[in-house]
């Protein structure tokens, strides 16, 4: 019926759509859509960085990422420059350096393409288990520290007073976005991985009932979103990442109409309060 690397790539493409639906929710309720941003740029410097010292790419990528979160804290404390002016210091530094490093390994051949926008069809098992393994890890730490971190989203000194150390929970947050990012590259590629966290989210904002449930739907748009790109792209022969990821944009334009007319509360439940995070202070 279907090719094997088809049918891993929906698997994959799954795996990866069940752990950024529920971490999505908070990018979008915390509105640290350039902070994805940010840790997906910094991805092509940890690429770099596996090529020259010959270690394993994912690994690599985490470090990378892990490195950019702790840097953009130590510079929020320090820097006089606003959360977003560091953002993009950040961003298209760790960008240009991973350019800069591949362009004078001369000796590395790689698909640049690849990793900017991923290659869901050359995934392997061994991808997929390491898919399914950290994204079950993710999965199981954003159900320990639910409760601090939505109650550091809803309002930090509240959480704080009710001692749930907020700061602790926001830098494990960060640790998740840096793994999710890690092993996602492959599948839709750096440039594409934001897309995959706030789309779906966005989406099911419109048609939750309460954060829980936005959770779940957000996972739930995010796996049809897979299915739907992946079968477009063998249909119309388009390029897989892009395809899943305008299979989301669509399905997000139907919850501002007709799927949003037909949810029950329209999603004015799923609504974090907004207010100031970590990384926009």
């Amino acid at each position: 019926m279907f090719d094997d690397f088809f049918v891993r790539a929906m698997v994959a493409g799954v795996g990866v759509a069940l752990v950024a639906g529920p971490l999505g929710c908070f990018v979008v309720w915390r509105r640290l859509a350039y902070f994805g941003d940010t840790l997906s740029h910094a991805a092509l410097l940890g690429v770099a960085l596996a090529f020259l010292l010959e270690v394993n790419i994912t690994l690599a990528v985490f470090a990378v990422c892990t490195l950019v979160a702790l840097a953009l804290m130590a510079l929020q404390r320090r820097a006089s420059l606003s959360s977003d002016a560091l953002l993009g210091l950040l961003a298209h530094s760790a960008l240009a350096l991973g350019l800069v490093a591949l362009a004078f390994m001369t000796w590395v051949r790689m698909d640049l393409m690849g990793f900017l926008f991923g290659d869901i069809l050359a995934v392997s098992v061994a991808d997929i288990l390491v898919v399914y393994a950290g994204g079950a890890a993710v999965l199981a730490v954003l159900v320990w520290i639910w409760r601090p971190l939505f109650a550091a989203t809803v309002n930090r000194e509240i959480a704080e007073a009710e001692g749930l150390a907020p700061g602790r929970a926001n830098f494990v947050f960060m640790l998740l976005m840096a793994t999710v990012i890690a092993i996602a590259m492959k599948i839709v590629g750096v440039l594409l991985i934001t897309a995959m966290l706030i789309i779906p989210a966005a989406a099911a904002r419109r048609l939750a009932a309460g954060p829980e449930h936005m959770a779940v739907l957000a996972a739930a748009l995010g796996v049809a979103s897979v299915v739907l790109g992946l079968s477009a792209s063998l249909q119309w022969d388009t390029p897989s990442g892009p395809s899943i990821v305008v299979a989301a944009l669509l399905l997000f334009l139907l919850s501002l109409g007709p799927l949003g007319r037909l949810a029950p509360f329209g999603g004015r439940r799923a609504r974090a309060p907004a207010h100031k995070t970590e990384a926009q202070r």
